[in-house]
């Protein structure tokens, strides 16, 4: 699938704190099924053969991440710890933390440590569908339920037509020197594809699907818990 030029690397930000999901512990090591949040999401990209290697980015201040056995994912898994105050800042450091490591024209597929239900099946389509394309993109489903926009006193002002509206999801997937470039430029985004955006690039939408949750509240354990398990019932 890949020539020796196009070598993919995952970069996974996880320096934040989680606060919507009301915990004291970072939301990345909260328990999944037994182990840290995490643990399943590096998992599933250290187990994906397209993957050269996966960066976690970690705070510099982390005092959980030495607290458990990353020993079987090998010298596949690197973490980092020159996490950012944001997002950005995160994916930023760790793209020049692995410059000497990597060439400009290496894809980055960044993920969420939060999305903990990444499939085999994600990655392949992905990096499929993205390999020889000018731009790179992300894994995105589309919206399905009816979008209402609020007004000042939390009701109803508008319903927005869903037509053409997309989920963001993750990986994200794009050249290395394009997205460190991007990432330069425009710090205030919530993801890689807007700093793509923002330097008037249109990324492609990959469809994925809602398996591929990101845990935000305390209800989304309980429902990677279900994805998990019947992912595995069924495997």
């Amino acid at each position: 699938m890949r020539t020796q030029t196009s070598r993919c690397f995952a970069i996974v930000p996880a320096a934040g704190s989680g606060s919507r999901m009301k915990s004291e512990q970072p939301k990345q090591y909260l328990s999944l099924l037994g182990q840290p949040l995490i643990r399943h999401t590096l998992a599933a990209l250290c187990a994906a053969p397209v993957i050269d290697r996966v960066y976690v980015v970690l705070s510099v201040g982390d005092q959980e991440w030495d607290k458990h056995d990353w020993r079987p994912f090998g010298d596949r898994l690197v973490p980092l710890f020159c996490g950012g105050a944001s997002r950005a800042d995160s994916v930023l450091n760790g793209l020049r933390a692995i410059a000497d490591d990597t060439s400009e024209s290496d894809w980055i597929l960044v993920h969420d440590a939060a999305r903990p239900c990444l499939a085999p099946w994600h990655v392949e389509s992905l990096v499929r569908e993205l390999l020889h394309d000018e731009v790179g993109g992300i894994l995105a489903v589309p919206v399905a339920d009816t979008l209402k926009r609020e007004d000042s006193t939390h009701r109803v002002a508008a319903t927005v037509p869903r037509e053409g509206l997309w989920q963001a999801q993750t990986p994200q997937m794009f050249r290395n020197v394009m997205l460190k470039r991007a990432l330069e430029s425009a710090r205030n985004v919530t993801d890689e594809a807007s700093a793509i955006e923002a330097m008037g690039l249109r990324p492609r939408l990959v469809r994925g699907d809602p398996t591929n949750l990101k845990v935000t509240f305390p209800l989304d354990l309980h429902l990677a818990e279900w994805i998990l398990q019947h992912r595995e019932d069924k495997a």
